[in-house]
């Protein structure tokens, strides 16, 4: 009775494994055919290195290195900097931590770095981060880990080199040196749409790159940012698709290449002839 038993359990477990590949294979063909829209928010940076972060760490991440650029830091600034971020708050915009600690880097109000609802502002942190740095005497030729720990204090000086590597490809991306080189991919509704939306985006290009007189409101739907150059210009469109979540960008365009917010990359729709002059940027129309 007992050996019969078991066999019964056995026999229904093998029918139940079946059961749930058939599903689990029926569901890939459906998915095939159909294309069904990913319902995640999720960012690839693909930069001589690949990162993949969530939409709110990628909005983080481009807000820290536009801050960089607005005060005219070296490149090298930025890299310690989003690596100081990974390690203290993995590029997350925490509400505590250890004692008082707060926001991304971590900062504390009883060691001078402000109120908490200053340092909970991902650019007043920013800001703060990059004037400690600036007054650490050589640190453009320290490593990563000993530049960030100059600032930091940390009880553990060594974990900020773990996140360099991040860092460069991160950097790279955001600072212009790499072309279509940030995507995100969003399902569901957007966070805001219309004139608010646009109205959004351009205060957001204004307190990141100080770019008031530069961006215009094309329509209610979208705007145009002027860009010098290639790598300028570059700068923008990643930071545009970067915050395209939390701001309901839709579109971005650059020269004849094209960002949507379901696309998995950045499509050709040029011939090549195009000279970039500006980054175009289109928001969600009002339902």
């Amino acid at each position: 009775m007992w050996v019969r038993t078991r066999a019964v359990v056995a026999g229904c477990v093998v029918l139940v494994l079946i059961a749930m590949i058939g599903v689990v294979l029926g569901m890939r063909r459906v998915g095939e055919q159909v294309r069904l829209p990913l319902v995640g928010r999720t960012c690839t940076v693909q930069a001589d290195g690949t990162v993949t972060l969530n939409a709110h760490q990628m909005a983080n991440a481009a807000t820290i290195a536009a801050i960089g650029i607005q005060h005219e830091m070296p490149d090298r600034a930025v890299v310690v900097a989003l690596a100081t971020a990974y390690q203290e708050s993995g590029l997350r915009n925490l509400a505590g931590g250890d004692r008082d600690s707060v926001g991304l880097f971590q900062q504390r109000p009883s060691q001078g770095w402000g109120s908490p609802e200053e340092i909970r502002d991902p650019r007043y942190a920013a800001d703060k981060f990059y004037a400690a740095l600036k007054k650490v005497r050589g640190w453009q030729k320290m490593r990563v880990t000993d530049a960030a720990q100059k600032v930091q204090r940390s009880a553990f000086p060594e974990a900020y080199e773990k996140w360099a590597d991040e860092s460069e490809v991160l950097a790279r991306a955001l600072l212009g040196h790499a072309t279509g080189a940030v995507v995100c991919t969003f399902g569901g509704d957007p966070a805001m749409r219309g004139e608010a939306a646009a109205t959004a985006l351009n205060h957001g290009l204004k307190l990141d790159w100080g770019l008031a007189p530069s961006a215009t409101t094309a329509s209610l739907t979208g705007l145009t940012v002027a860009a010098a150059n290639q790598r300028e210009g570059w700068r923008y469109a990643h930071w545009l698709v970067a915050h395209a979540n939390d701001h309901g960008v839709k579109r971005v365009r650059f020269g004849d290449l094209e960002w949507t917010n379901r696309g998995r990359s950045w499509t050709r729709v040029g011939d090549g002839s195009d000279q970039p002059a500006e980054v175009i940027a289109e928001v969600f129309a009002d339902a």
